[in-house]
C-alpha cells in the first residue's frame, strides 16, 4: 500500500506542470504579435496582407504586412455580424455569418451564410444565397471554395446529417453568384460531423475535419476526383482540427490536444495547440509548433499558412472561451 501511494506522489506533478503567467512575454524569436485585438486571420494569396475578424459577430479588418497599417472592411455595413473574412484568389473577399445577430448558437448555425466582398473600398457584402456551416476552404488559386451544410441550417435534412458542397464563385454576370454546386461527401450521424478546411495538389484534394462526440475530432482529407477519403490523424480519443495548409500539400497545421497527457485537463477544443501533420496516412508525423497551453488558461488557434510557406499567422485564445474566439494575431516565421 505504501508503494502504491509513493508511485501516485510521483505521478501527480505530471498533470501539473502549467506555468503562471503570459506566453506573449515569452516569445521565441520567431514569433511576434501583428495585433492586439481580432481572430480568424486569412493571408492574401501574395501574401502581403492578413484579413481578420475584430471580435465574433463583428467587423472585418485587414492588415498591411509591410506599413501594419489596418482598414476595416465591413464598418460601412450596420449592425455587421460576420464570423469569418477569407481572400479569393483575385483579392476580393468571402465573409461568413448571419445577415443580423439574434443570438451566438440561432446565428452561428442556423443562419450561418456565405457573403461576397469586393476589394474596392466602400464595396458592400452580396449575399450569395447559401447556408452553410462553421467554416469554408477557399482555394488560393481559382475561385473555387467548399463548405458544409447541416440540419441546423435545412431542417429538411435528416438530424446529424452533414454534407460537403463544392463550387464555384462566378462573376461574369452582373450579381456575384455559386455555380457548379455539387455534394462531394455526406456524414448519416453525428458520429462525424464535417467542416471543410482547406484545398490542395492545384485543388484536387480537401482536407476536412470530422467533429465526434465527446468533444473530439479527427483530421480528414479527400481526393475529389476518385472521392477516396483518408483519415490522417489516426489518434481516437483525443481532439484534431485541421486548419492551415501547406503549399507543398505535405503537411497541414492542426489544432491539438495531446499535450495534455503531460501537462493535464480535458481533451477537447478548448486545451489545445498548433501542431503540424504529415499528409501521409500513418498518423505518426506530429510536430508541436507552439507552446502557449504550456501557461494555465492559454491556448494557441486558428493557424493559416502563407502561400509560400514562409510563415504562419494564428491567434491568441483562452482555454475558458469556445472555439474561435480570439484577442490577437500572431506572426510565426518558419
Amino acid at each position: 500500500m505504501k508503494l502504491f501511494f509513493a508511485l501516485m506522489l510521483l505521478t501527480l506533478p505530471l498533470a501539473a506542470q502549467r506555468k503562471q503567467g503570459s506566453p506573449l512575454d515569452h516569445l521565441p524569436k520567431n514569433i511576434e504579435m501583428l495585433t492586439h485585438f481580432g481572430e480568424r486571420a486569412d493571408i492574401s494569396p501574395d501574401n502581403k496582407r492578413i484579413a481578420f475578424m475584430d471580435k465574433s459577430f463583428g467587423d472585418a479588418f485587414v492588415i498591411d504586412l509591410k506599413t501594419r497599417i489596418i482598414r476595416c472592411l465591413t464598418c460601412n455595413v450596420p449592425g455587421a455580424a460576420f464570423l469569418r473574412v477569407m481572400h479569393f484568389s483575385n483579392g476580393d473577399y468571402l465573409l461568413i455569418g448571419p445577415a443580423k445577430f439574434i443570438d451566438i448558437y440561432t446565428s452561428r448555425a442556423r443562419d450561418n451564410e456565405l457573403w461576397y466582398l469586393s476589394k474596392k473600398p466602400g464595396s458592400e457584402p452580396i449575399s450569395l444565397g447559401n447556408k452553410m456551416s462553421e467554416g469554408a476552404a477557399v482555394s488560393k488559386k481559382s475561385m473555387k471554395i467548399a463548405f458544409a451544410e447541416t440540419s441546423a441550417q435545412f431542417p429538411d435534412m435528416p438530424k446529424g446529417y452533414s454534407r460537403l458542397e463544392v463550387a464555384d464563385l462566378d462573376l461574369s454576370g452582373g450579381t456575384p453568384r455559386l455555380v457548379n454546386k455539387k455534394t462531394v461527401y455526406e456524414s448519416h450521424s453525428r458520429n462525424c460531423v464535417l467542416e471543410a478546411q482547406d484545398f490542395y495538389d492545384n485543388d484536387t484534394k480537401m482536407t476536412f475535419t470530422c467533429y465526434e462526440p465527446k468533444g473530439l475530432a479527427s483530421v480528414m482529407g479527400i481526393d475529389l476526383k476518385t472521392g477516396k477519403v483518408t483519415n490522417f490523424s489516426k489518434a481516437p480519443g483525443t481532439y484534431n482540427e485541421c486548419e492551415g495548409i501547406f503549399p507543398d500539400g505535405k503537411y497541414t497545421c492542426v489544432e491539438g490536444d495531446r499535450q495534455v497527457d503531460k501537462l493535464g485537463g480535458q481533451h477537447g477544443s478548448h486545451n489545445i495547440d498548433i501542431w503540424k501533420l504529415r499528409l501521409d496516412g500513418t498518423g505518426k508525423n506530429f510536430v508541436r509548433l507552439t507552446h502557449f497551453n504550456d501557461y494555465e488558461g492559454w491556448k494557441a488557434s486558428n493557424p493559416v499558412v502563407s502561400t509560400d510557406g514562409k510563415f504562419m499567422a494564428f491567434q491568441v485564445a483562452s482555454t475558458k472561451d469556445e472555439a474561435g474566439v480570439g484577442y490577437g494575431i500572431v506572426l510565426y516565421h518558419f
